[in-house]
């Protein structure tokens, strides 16, 4: 490494942020990224550790150190080439990825780890300004096609890399921009849209043809998005045009709370009250917008997509936000010793967290209270845990006011009526049952479908779907050519 000993010298610097009160005020991103001085540091703590964990920490496994000491040694454009040997797009998991690589790191044994993801953020924005982030096209075509559905980060990683090993790729969107959970769900002031055009720029030049408003299946389930789909096609005219198919749709079937009172009005699914803000956002007009203004919002479910609720309620100007979790409070430091290298459970505080809102944990919904068809309080109750079983407390139940309540507690699988369409087979959790090693990866029953992502291994992280996006078109690309050279 570059400075041997920069470990014991440096303190670990985060990014810095905008203040609260000023970046609620709008839906940019706030982060404040590394200087080039500030990278260069943070580099110079990556340890000479002989076995690096975080490459394996890291989903698609990146060359960590090397880029770290790339950049401390201020070689940018040889960084940005490590990282994007194993990631299309760092631009997007080093702005959302919760970094497990980071968790893996050796220094976090008894340290703060090294700043990886701020590393990763610095490389890539210091690459697309200096423009080395050009078009990749194939030298010859092979007179291949391929079909992508789905154009989240697993159907464009994959589509990206079958593109540059000469296969002519066409991706289908059910909705009416590209991106999937990137563009319609993960809020603007994490991930600024306009970054995803970018790269689909990039992607166009390399000869990826872009199709939306298009569903796959027997017709549009009423769910869809302001039900904008134009044109629906089957899967067997996809199995007839093209050499190959890739299901790469996620895990859209949000979880549902069924308990008394479910029915009445201002209770919503996270992703009806999210992906409406992204479309304002982008400039288009809404009849009947959720909104979270003035109201008194309860989010329900503990991770980053409630965490998005709460930011998001707060740009609304929410009277007031409330979000619980059926699990106990996690610890504010995890055991390392127990754990490491990896993911931790422990208090996780986001930035959405900061701008306000009030926090609890291990309580349960037991219904919903309201009038003239319209929520106006939740009635909850406090729980514990003994033996790996929930139990209630005795006399805590309690209630709280809701004009609004946003239900974020995951996705249960994709949709199923894609699946049914296709006739693939699927796992006891409702996903496409396809295996990942061998001959047969990401292979599933159906001839020549292939399906990864969100899809095939259930709800999931941005960077596992960019994983299973590029190992899914190494596998295409060994089925259409007998070999391929593409990375896996």
């Amino acid at each position: 490494m570059g400075k041997v000993t920069g470990f014991l010298e440096f303190e670990r610097q985060h990014e810095s942020y905008e203040a609260p009160l000023a970046r609620v005020k709008h839906y940019k991103e706030f982060v404040l990224a590394l200087t080039d001085e500030q990278a260069k540091i943070q580099g110079a703590r990556c340890m000479d550790c002989g076995i690096p964990f975080c490459n394996n920490g890291c989903p698609v496994n990146n060359i960590i150190p090397d880029f770290n000491d790339l950049v401390f040694r201020q070689d940018w454009k040889a960084a940005i080439t490590v990282l994007h040997s194993t990631n299309n797009f760092p631009e997007f998991t080093g702005r959302i990825c919760p970094a497990p690589c980071e968790a893996a790191c050796t220094l976090n044994i008894n340290d703060d780890p090294v700043g990886i993801k701020s590393i990763e953020h610095a490389i890539i924005d210091k690459a697309w300004s200096e423009g080395w982030v050009e078009p990749q096209v194939a030298r010859h075509k092979t007179g291949k096609t391929v079909a992508v559905v789905g154009s989240g980060p697993a159907g464009l990683a994959a589509a990206q890399q079958l593109a540059r090993a000469g296969h002519d790729v066409t991706v289908f969107e059910k909705n009416d921009r590209i991106g999937g959970l990137l563009r319609y769900g993960i809020p603007d002031f994490k991930l600024e849209k306009w970054l995803i055009d970018r790269r689909m720029r990039q992607m166009e030049a390399e000869g990826v043809t872009f199709r939306t408003g298009v569903y796959i299946g027997t017709e549009a389930p009423e769910a869809h998005i302001n039900n904008f789909s134009k044109e629906t096609l089957s899967p067997e005219q996809l199995r007839s045009q093209f050499d190959a198919v890739i299901i790469a749709g996620g895990a859209e079937q949000p979880r549902d709370l069924p308990v008394p009172g479910r029915e009445l009005a201002g209770i919503h699914f996270a992703m009806e009250f999210l992906p409406q803000q992204n479309k304002v956002n982008a400039g288009d007009k809404l009849a009947e917008q959720i909104k979270a203004t003035g109201k008194h919002v309860i989010v329900i479910g503990g991770g980053d997509t409630g965490s998005d609720c709460v930011g998001t309620s707060n740009r609304h100007g929410a009277a007031s936000v409330t979000q619980f979790e059926l699990l106990p409070q996690p610890p504010e430091q995890e055991n390392k010793a127990l754990v490491w290298p990896y993911w931790p459970i422990k208090l996780r505080t986001s930035s959405s967290h900061e701008e306000g809102c009030e926090r609890d944990w291990a309580v349960a919904t037991k219904r919903f209270e309201g009038k003239h068809g319209k929520v106006e309080k939740l009635i909850a109750v406090r729980v514990e845990w003994k033996d790996g079983k929930m139990q209630e407390v005795a006399g805590s139940e309690f209630e709280l006011k809701a004009d609004l309540v946003l239900l974020a507690m995951g996705f249960v699988s994709p949709v199923q009526t894609l699946l049914g369409a296709f006739g693939v087979s699927k796992d006891g959790r409702g996903n496409v049952r396809a295996t990942t090693e061998g001959e047969s990866a990401y292979v599933t029953d159906v001839p020549k479908v292939f399906a990864a992502g969100d899809v095939r291994r259930g709800q999931s992280l941005v960077v596992w779907a960019i994983r299973e996006g590029r190992q899914c078109a190494h596998a295409v690309d060994q089925f259409l050519m007998g070999h391929s050279v593409l990375p896996r």
